[in-house]
């Protein structure tokens, strides 16, 4: 996966404006589930081309390494086989001090090749090193957009299911003015006075009657006073 592919992608989703994205959408819900989807499938791939990045410039630098050393380990024996030439020349063994300087110069044809090969890496490996830095860096911002997502899509769901309720509610206290209770008691009150009337009536009817009759009576007892006060004037006048 080329630099230009991972950081992309790492890039896009560590600058994703997550708030626009929710205005936009129809059911933030199912948008934020989508991201967080998204999110953790790309975080998947990126980690694992972040660790197959950050894996070749490990082997590149262990190859480095390996050619300084070899190098050096070249360098000495070269170094080596050039002393024993002079030590063989200085005894007088001409050819086998030929021998060991022909042994050197393979030695440092050797070192030569290894040091340009551990030349060779220096770019390739600071070229890798600029690509896992910033990876590693959207690796961690993306993380936190995954973070920041999850926790902004617990908060969605907390706060449309109380916006839920509060319309369930309100729809029950809509259904009930609708139907007015009070209207019903409001009737139901004029019947019973209406009832409370009829009976006063008749109470007062009742009065009205037993009202004469006891006047009637009192009538009638008035004309036997005045005909037993006739009669004691009839007799005292005989």
């Amino acid at each position: 996966m080329t630099k230009q592919t991972v950081l992309g992608r790492v890039t896009q989703l560590a600058k994703a404006n997550i708030n626009a994205l929710l205005d936009q959408a129809e059911d933030p819900k199912e948008m934020l589930d989508q991201l967080i989807r998204d999110y953790t499938d790309n975080i998947s791939d990126a980690e694992e081309a972040v660790a197959a990045t950050i894996g070749n410039l490990r082997l590149l630098e262990q190859d480095q390494r390996e050619d300084v050393d070899a190098a050096n380990a070249w360098g000495a024996k070269a170094l080596a086989a050039s002393r024993r030439a002079d030590e063989k020349r200085a005894a007088g063994s001409v050819a086998e001090a030929d021998r060991f300087d022909n042994l050197a110069k393979v030695a440092l044809q050797r070192q030569l090749q290894s040091e340009k090969e551990a030349q060779a890496a220096e770019p390739v490996i600071a070229a890798q090193t600029e690509v896992v830095e910033p990876l590693k860096a959207g690796l961690i911002q993306t993380k936190a957009k995954l973070a920041e997502l999850s926790a902004k899509r617990d908060e969605l769901a907390d706060r449309a299911t109380s916006a839920q309720a509060q319309t369930r509610m309100l729809d029950v206290v809509k259904s009930v003015n609708l139907l007015d209770p009070t209207s019903e008691l409001s009737r139901f009150e004029g019947k019973v006075r209406r009832e409370e009337a009829r009976a006063m009536g008749k109470q007062e009817l009742a009065a009205s009657s037993l009202d004469a009759q006891f006047e009637q009576l009192e009538s009638g007892g008035d004309e036997a006073e005045i005909e037993a006060r006739f009669a004691a004037l009839k007799a005292r006048g005989q």
